[in-house]
């Protein structure tokens, strides 16, 4: 084995420390592909007694703890991984993820 000196040393630019190459393709996520996962979008929370919740119907209004334009909480399994805004396409109810949570970035 030669060694070899600091000025031939040309690091992998996509390597990370453990030796695991960063780039990867959309096959290399194929056994992940039929896994469920639970998502939430909560546009808001609301604390009532049973016998409030059984006098609703159609057209009832529900005060929710937050304010019109105020971003949602986007729940992945139950783990908060980012904020959005509620959207329009095509008709039809959406979520657009306008900031991601880091871990135990919460508040």
């Amino acid at each position: 084995m030669s060694d070899l000196k600091l000025d031939e040393f040309q690091p992998t630019p996509d390597a990370d420390p453990t030796g695991d190459s960063v780039e990867r393709s959309a096959a290399d996520l194929a056994a992940v592909y039929d896994v469920p996962v639970h998502i939430q979008a909560v546009l808001g929370r609301a604390n009532m007694e049973v016998a409030s919740l059984l006098r609703l119907n159609r057209g009832s209004v529900i005060e929710l703890d937050r304010k019109v334009g105020e971003a949602i909480d986007i729940y992945v399994n139950n783990r908060l991984v980012a904020r959005g805004e509620v959207v329009v396409v095509d008709e039809r109810l959406g979520v657009t993820m306008t900031e991601i949570i880091k871990d135990g970035d919460t508040a």
